[in-house]
């Protein structure tokens, strides 16, 4: 079986991700790569202590061959938003052992979760493929932001922050489990929508009364639920799934169900496109996710980044 050599190697560890197992598991990683010969020519270990550092550290990861994130969605955002303040040229690769609740990025990878050890042979025996981004900015954010999988509004984002808090407070559930009680919970004071429009690749204007509007990198978000089941990170494009009929409360829990599995898709409910990049305002406050993070704002412009990411998949990796 081929094995990479990761080469100089820049670990960077989220001590509080799955409950606090984070700490053990890095000295898991630690202990494995001093042990595995051809693992990687260095390596150094950071581990994280507030919001904010594991960005800083991956800005200052040029000229590594290897930048290795262990933690979960949240964190794997701030590290891609760090590599890409890093000059193309200059930018190490990314390596992703997956250890939190949702890990929908680790699935599109094709890496195993929640199991360092895995991961690992997985990472060792897979190979190097180029991701694309999505990058998004707010009329409040206007420095913008990357996503590696998923950018929501409206009842979806309402779940993603819900199941951020919910986490944050110790909840036991996680994964799809978390992400269809925080649905359940939500759904039922969904409302009428935010009313907004949006220009999808330079088209004409579609106004719409949004429950939900998500645009995705990969097919999953929520902990594995297929929104955008045809997503590709490596097509050049993002895929967006939005309402375009207002459903009743149980349709609403109906197509929550379906969409676990993609189902959704057949209904005349919502639609599904391949695109670009999409300009969106909303005329009130909304809820928008990214990765699982809270961006505030009401318009916002939202684009493909082709080719933007070297990243080590498994070779069970559909991509």
């Amino acid at each position: 079986m081929a094995r990479n050599n990761l080469g100089s190697t820049l670990v960077i560890a989220n001590p509080a991700s799955h409950s606090g197992k984070g700490a053990v598991w890095a000295e898991v990683v630690r202990r494995f790569l001093e042990t595995y010969d051809g693992a990687t020519t260095s390596f150094e270990l950071k581990m994280t202590e507030a919001t904010g550092d594991a960005e800083r550290f991956a800005a200052g990861a040029a000229g590594y061959d290897t930048l290795m994130i262990l933690g979960g969605d949240g964190v794997i955002h701030e590290v891609v938003s760090g590599l890409m303040a890093i000059e193309a040229s200059l930018r190490p690769r990314l390596a992703v052992v997956p250890l939190g609740s949702g890990n929908d990025f680790a699935r599109t990878l094709g890496l195993t979760a929640n199991d360092p050890e895995k991961a690992l042979a997985e990472l060792l025996s897979g190979a190097e493929r180029t991701f694309d981004l999505g990058h998004v900015t707010s009329d409040e954010r206007p420095e913008g932001t990357y996503f590696t999988e998923s950018l929501s509004f409206g009842l979806d984002a309402a779940i993603a922050i819900d199941t951020t808090k919910r986490r944050a407070r110790g909840t036991r559930q996680e994964g799809s489990g978390l992400f269809l009680t925080s649905s359940i919970k939500l759904a039922l004071h969904a409302g009428s929508g935010h009313p907004c429009v949006a220009h999808i690749d330079g088209e004409a204007p579609v106004s719409l009364n949004s429950l939900i509007f998500a645009v995705l990198n990969g097919p999953t978000y929520g902990g594995g639920f297929r929104i955008c089941p045809a997503a590709d990170p490596t097509d050049g494009a993002l895929d967006v799934c939005f309402n375009v009929g207002h459903p009743n409360l149980l349709r609403l829990l109906f197509l929550l169900g379906l969409a676990r599995f993609g189902r959704h898709t057949r209904s005349r409910i919502v639609r599904l496109r391949t695109m670009r990049s999409v300009q969106i305002a909303f005329s009130d406050d909304v809820p928008c996710q990214v990765d699982g993070e809270e961006l505030p704002g009401r318009s916002f412009s939202i684009e493909a980044v082709p080719a933007a990411l070297r990243v080590l998949v498994s070779r069970s990796c559909r991509y």
